[in-house]
């Protein structure tokens, strides 16, 4: 399991269906939460050495959010920017992030283009796959305005984002992605990831 994740993370080796059922009682029992206990415990959970317990931390999260309060984005922009790897920053990134501005719309454009301009890979990430999930409710313009500066990167966790929300958003409004690309000068990676279910 380590090996896969390039060996930055130890793991104690609990594969996802076992991690799921162990997962449970605790899950139940922790159901409640309010906000700063959640926030302590999640960045306990995250100094931890082993994977296991970020990926734990991300779906209390998850479970408990109903109980987010405004200043949680800054909550996911810290565990964004530590112990990196795209197995926490894109469900952080698609899941949290994508929820948690579904709820506060009014902070979508100044984070992103914050997120965008920084020179913080993950979070560059972040912004482009945070809509993700939304489907017909995907802001195509901001879409583009994000790709915008990283079409051009030699980096493959940015080209392989932008084919990403680009083939996701392809299953809403396929004319419009295909006409993008078409207009637009992509890397080879982000151009097949896009069109790679578009005939």
């Amino acid at each position: 399991m380590s090996a896969y994740m390039k060996g930055l993370f130890p793991f104690a080796g609990i594969k996802k269906p076992q991690r799921a059922e162990l997962s449970k009682p605790f899950f139940t029992e922790l159901k409640n939460l309010d906000a700063d206990t959640m926030r302590a415990s999640v960045r306990w959970l995250w100094k931890q050495p082993e994977r296991e317990f970020q990926y734990f931390a991300m779906e209390l999260l998850w479970k408990n959010k109903k109980a987010w309060e405004d200043t949680y984005l800054e909550l996911f922009e810290e565990l964004v920017e530590s112990k990196s790897w795209w197995d926490t920053v894109d469900f952080i990134a698609a899941t949290l992030v994508g929820h948690f501005l579904t709820k506060h719309p009014k902070r979508i454009a100044t984070t992103t283009k914050a997120w965008c301009a920084s020179g913080n890979l993950w979070l560059n990430r972040t912004a482009i796959l945070f809509q993700l999930k939304y489907k017909d409710k995907t802001d195509f313009a901001l879409l583009q305005r994000l790709i915008e500066p990283h079409r051009g990167s030699k980096e493959f966790f940015h080209q392989k984002a932008i084919g990403w929300s680009l083939r996701q958003y392809a299953y809403t409004d396929p004319k419009a992605v295909v006409a993008y690309v078409k207009r637009t000068e992509l890397k080879p990676l982000s151009r097949r990831e896009a069109m790679k279910h578009l005939a």
